[in-house]
């Protein structure tokens, strides 16, 4: 059973930060591109961030490029979403996902909402 659980949503005030993990289990870790996606209220899932399987770099998007950065443990198959001064507008359910180096993606897991106040 392949299984990616996103965790450590919360709530946050604006300028704060986050950490958000991705635990994977039952595919190989390091050979998929992880992915990170976000959906806010009345808009459509996005991704943010993708950690290439060839290099282990990290792409963001530009709304949260410069804000987030990703970090990865292989020992636990982890990818770790840093989120750094965050903005309301961050609101969103955000989920982890696997393939994002290829498309469309193979796997989704479950969200963690993360809640942002001015």
């Amino acid at each position: 059973e392949v299984q990616l659980q996103a965790s450590g949503g919360g709530v946050a005030q604006a300028g704060g930060s986050l950490r958000l993990s991705c635990v994977v289990s039952g595919i190989s870790f390091d050979a998929y591109g992880i992915g990170w996606f976000r959906e806010a209220p009345g808009k459509k899932r996005e991704e943010i961030s993708c950690t290439s399987s060839i290099d282990d770099s990290t792409r963001f998007k530009d709304p949260v490029k410069g804000r987030f950065n990703v970090s990865v443990d292989y020992d636990k198959n982890t990818n770790y979403l840093e989120m750094n001064d965050l903005k309301p507008e961050d609101t969103a359910v955000y989920y982890c996902a696997a393939d994002c180096d290829i498309h469309p993606i193979d796997y989704w897991g479950q969200g963690t909402l993360v809640t942002v106040s001015s």
